[in-house]
């Protein structure tokens, strides 16, 4: 088969489901769970990618993951002893990153700890003097806006600026914002709920730190290994020479949410951005960015053109962004062939999404990219998405559901596999 056409010859839907890819061999290790992440893929898939690697003769000494999200690829290269190279554009997730992928001293964790709770008694605020953003006045009651001020402070007056522990409890700080606000409980996108009691804040930051000691307690991370996340998007990175031997990673849907909604409790307390919508318009798929429509409708590969004339004639706004992030998806994958080393394999987890009747075959897209790069030996399986298949459905309020009745989750997803030379 010509792998040119290879996209043309699969039928996505009919494909059996690949139980290797299903499931993992040992239980997924706690510092996956220190903090919350939206569509996070399982841990077990990076191992699994290693194992198939090597069962190709492959020796992978470098792994990368362009949109490395909150970590799960660092951390879990990193416990196999194996170099790691990864980036995001959302500054919230490379903290979350960043803080997994580090191996913590007990002793040291307990006496910052004990320091923070102590400066945060102490602290005095005059809360009718302070300048605060008028989207944490909408999302917090008064209350627990001074106290995590006074928390946060105390953080920084603690922990030493370049210190790994300051990212640590960054971290836990970040986890409990939604928790301690007005936030819809379980909601994957923004919903204020007006008969929520939040939590008190200093009693939300010692379950959070209880349960991020003990998930260092059982980290398994390899001290050997280098370890390099950075914060930036993929398509700006300066890396455009091959010294990767395995990508893994998962990329943003089409229809996909926006990540800088969701973390924007996070990214207006941390102080990346005074508007959170400012991330919008960098994020691959993101309906708020400064793009030419037409110029991106040239770009587009044969599948992706087909998607974006269908989407059209429902909504053109979404036709739009739609477009933008096909062309990014194209020019990542052609970048990603770019780093890999001779023999390198690449591997995308992805799924495919619908948009008011309109079929999203981000797979589909993918595999042609892939091709159109000349990767060779293109494989594509099919897996379930565990959580997702008892409650397959989400209500109105974006929250998980059996009703049948509700907006339909996919849960299947694909891994497209590819190999350079």
């Amino acid at each position: 088969m010509n792998v040119k056409d290879i996209y043309n010859t699969i039928d996505f839907d009919s494909l059996p489901i690949d139980e290797f890819w299903n499931t993992g061999d040992e239980k997924e290790n706690k510092m996956h769970r220190i903090h919350a992440y939206p569509a996070k893929f399982p841990a077990f898939i990076t191992t699994k990618a290693l194992n198939y690697a090597n069962n190709l003769g492959i020796e992978v000494n470098q792994v990368a993951d362009i949109f490395c999200g909150c970590g799960t690829t660092a951390y879990e290269t990193s416990r196999n002893g194996i170099n790691f190279w990864g980036c995001d554009i959302n500054p919230v997730a490379t903290l979350i990153a960043s803080a997994k992928s580090k191996k913590y001293d007990i002793l040291e964790l307990n006496s910052y700890y004990s320091i923070i709770v102590k400066k945060q008694s102490e602290i005095q605020i005059d809360f009718d003097s302070l300048n605060i953003n008028d989207r944490i006045r909408y999302w917090f009651k008064e209350n627990n806006i001074v106290d995590l001020i006074k928390l946060k402070q105390s953080i920084e007056l603690a922990v030493p600026q370049n210190s790994i522990y300051r990212n640590f409890f960054f971290c836990a700080f970040s986890n409990i914002l939604k928790p301690t606000s007005m936030w819809l409980t379980k909601s994957i996108k923004p919903q204020y709920d007006g008969e929520k009691k939040p939590q008190e804040v200093m009693g939300a930051f010692l379950s959070q730190y209880t349960f991020m000691l003990n998930a260092n307690k059982e980290n398994q991370l390899c001290g050997s290994a280098n370890l390099n996340i950075e914060n930036i998007n993929f398509l700006e990175s300066t890396r455009d020479t091959p010294f990767v031997d395995l990508i893994v990673t998962s990329p943003p849907y089409v229809t996909s949410y926006e990540y800088a909604d969701l973390h924007q409790l996070s990214t207006l307390w941390l102080g990346y951005s005074e508007d959170y919508k400012e991330f919008r318009k960098g994020s691959i798929g993101s309906l708020y960015h400064n793009s030419d429509y037409k110029n991106d409708c040239a770009q587009l590969s044969p599948v992706g053109r087909d998607i974006i004339l269908e989407l059209e004639k429902s909504d053109k706004n979404k036709a739009k962004s739609a477009a933008k992030y096909f062309v990014d998806m194209q020019k990542c994958v052609k970048k990603s062939y770019d780093i890999l080393n001779e023999g390198g394999l690449a591997l995308f987890v992805i799924g495919n999404t619908e948009y008011k009747g309109v079929k999203i075959n981000n797979a589909k897209h993918l595999v042609e990219s892939m091709a159109t790069c000349k990767m060779s030996s293109i494989d594509v399986i099919r897996r379930k998405i565990s959580k997702k298949i008892l409650t397959p459905y989400r209500d109105e309020k974006g929250k998980f559901t059996n009703d049948s009745n509700s907006r339909k989750v996919y849960s299947e997803e694909f891994i497209v596999i590819g190999r350079k030379g």
